[in-house]
């Protein structure tokens, strides 16, 4: 067989398309970073017909290059929850607004084989409008995310999601100085909430792009 990595992948992530769809969620696969954008900006966007758009910590959104592409479109009133410069007060009170726009866009940490996504948060804007809020939620999914099931989930969430996260965002936390999830009592503990989802309701609230790239933690 020729490129049987490829076909692997392929594979890999039709059977993960199956499963979500198979549990309401709205499932599409991209071959890589750029068919994600198109889907998302040319397919899913003018389906939903959405006015206003958010979005919550995914550093596989702002590779994609559909945070760059969204935050200043002057058809859409965008809430940037990214933009620099504000106070800390100001970022939390547009995350909380963020909860009421028409879309939602972010990550997940990971999806299991049978198509359901697992996340853990710090503050939880961003699985509270995966699971209530927006009319219409986004989730891009690099193929590094995907795992067999719900422990196997969670063990790669601690073990390696939250250090890197905690390295990134320059937290105080032990896993930032050893790599290793201490289950610390920080201050700037990013592992609050776990969220497990099972199913989009509404059906097809809930849209997920799969993405044959590694991408984000």
């Amino acid at each position: 067989m020729k490129e049987p990595i490829t076909h692997f992948w392929n594979k890999r992530l039709n059977d993960v398309s199956q499963m979500l769809a198979a549990n309401n969620f709205e499932a599409y696969v991209a071959a890589n970073v750029m068919e994600a954008k198109k889907i998302v900006l040319e397919t899913i966007l003018p389906a939903t017909g959405a006015k206003s758009v958010s979005w919550g910590g995914s550093v596989t959104f702002v590779e994609s290059g559909i945070y760059k592409a969204l935050k200043d479109n002057a058809d859409l009133d965008v809430l940037d929850v990214f933009e620099k410069g504000l106070k800390p007060e100001v970022v939390l009170e547009r995350r909380r607004q963020s909860l009421l726009v028409d879309l939602y866009i972010t990550g997940t940490n990971a999806v299991t084989a049978d198509g359901q996504l697992v996340n853990l948060d710090m503050l939880g804007n961003r699985i509270g409008a995966i699971t209530f809020g927006p009319k219409h939620v986004i989730i891009l999914v690099g193929r590094n995310k995907i795992v067999s099931d719900i422990p196997e989930a969670m063990d790669r969430i601690k073990a390696y999601a939250a250090p890197v996260n905690a390295m990134r965002l320059d937290k105080k936390t032990p896993c930032s100085k050893t790599a290793t999830c201490e289950e610390c009592q920080s201050p700037d503990r990013i592992c609050n909430t776990w969220t497990i989802t099972e199913k989009s309701f509404p059906q097809k609230r809930v849209k997920v792009v799969l993405i044959n790239e590694d991408l984000g933690f």
